[in-house]
């Protein structure tokens, strides 16, 4: 399985400096490749190399290496899309393969510049220095720091063979609730993006210089924040999971946003609401352990009563509450919904695929 480790650079002024330039000229080369990928027409790399590649090594100074690596940032940004003309940021990440990078044991790494090599101090955690690094990486600035995302390759053991699944459901108000009960509550998360918001909205109407440094300094906390908890959560969850034999069964809520009307006033909290980024959490974590996650239809999940199977509007009398109006079975709304996703999985049905006197096409593989 590939995953991205994330080290920070740690460089003097002078090489600060040469990292700099280097990606101002190389990004400065991406939109003069981009100029001509737009008139050409065409995403095949080779197709622009031809075109371009002598000329960019000429006007810009670029390394033979670097300028295929300008051909490919462009190609890949037009295969995405081609409908219009592209430009780069000059602090725009690059790329580095093995040819101008290479790691120099756990603490530092070599980096290809314009003048030439420059070896730089990096800072990992401590989980991550026993990891050898290998292949493409990206540079990149983010509030006047450098930073490396390494792409690296982790091997995975195999799923495990489970019986039982525990199911999470997935919301606002609780950020991730299971099929034994257990909350895992946002009252953290949306009380920050609530005085985030209050702020934000003070400093924008002030408008002030200190004002401006202050949003400036404050940018991409609440996500940091956000982002942690996700992290704390999804290892719980596969933590319990792998503890218990069981496997994750996870309600699948892609469009979601594209589904649903919300009133005006809960658009914020509804677009901000990072279900995607906990559920790709939880899939990489329980990969990394050999739990096995299997993804659920959500309609209905929490309106369907899991004792008599009755499904009303009516049963879900709360956000918070869960009443069946046939049987009469009561409890947290989330907790109804996680046992009814992981009912789906364990009530699955099996079906075989038809022989080939049955149908003249192949079987459909099934995930």
């Amino acid at each position: 399985m590939k995953l991205t480790l994330m080290c920070k650079l740690l460089p003097d002024a002078d090489q600060a400096r040469l990292l700099d330039e280097t990606m101002a000229v190389f990004n400065t080369a991406c939109n003069y490749v981009s100029a001509h990928v737009h008139i050409l027409g065409t995403v095949s790399k080779f197709r622009i190399q031809k075109v371009v590649y002598y000329d960019v090594r000429s006007r810009f100074g670029l390394s033979a290496q670097m300028t295929l690596l300008v051909i490919r940032k462009v190609a890949e940004v037009y295969k995405r899309d081609r409908s219009r003309l592209h430009r780069f940021r000059s602090d725009g990440a690059i790329i580095y393969d093995s040819r101008i990078l290479s790691w120099k044991r756990a603490d530092r790494v070599s980096l290809l510049v314009l003048a030439g090599r420059i070896t730089i101090p990096i800072l990992t955690g401590a989980r991550q220095r026993p990891v050898r690094p290998k292949g493409q990486a990206d540079l990149v600035k983010r509030d006047g720091m450098y930073f490396l995302y390494q792409t690296i390759d982790i091997p995975t053991p195999p799923e495990d063979k489970v019986d039982d699944y525990l199911g999470v459901d997935l919301g606002i108000i609780n950020l991730a609730t299971d099929s034994d009960g257990t909350h895992h509550t946002g009252k953290q998360v949306n009380g920050l993006r609530r005085r985030h918001v209050r702020l934000r909205s003070r400093l924008q109407k002030k408008g002030t210089s200190s004002a401006k440094r202050l949003l400036k300094t404050r940018r991409r906390k609440e996500q940091r924040f956000a982002r942690d908890v996700n992290h704390v959560i999804s290892k719980q969850v596969v933590a319990k999971a792998k503890g218990t034999g069981r496997g994750i069964a996870l309600e699948d809520l892609t469009g979601i946003r594209d589904r649903i009307t919300v009133r005006t006033a809960q658009r914020r909290i509804h677009h901000s609401w990072a279900f995607a980024q906990l559920r790709a959490f939880i899939e990489y974590k329980a990969r990394l352990v050999g739990v096995p996650v299997i993804l659920v239809d959500p309609r209905n999940t929490s309106r369907t009563c899991p004792a008599c199977g009755h499904c009303a509007k009516a049963n879900r009398k709360t956000q918070a509450r869960f009443s069946c109006v046939k049987c009469g079975v009561t409890g947290p709304a989330d907790c109804i919904a996680a046992e009814n996703i992981r009912r789906a999985v364990i009530n699955r049905p099996h079906v075989d695929a038809p022989s080939r006197s049955e149908s003249q096409t192949p079987p459909r593989a099934t995930g």
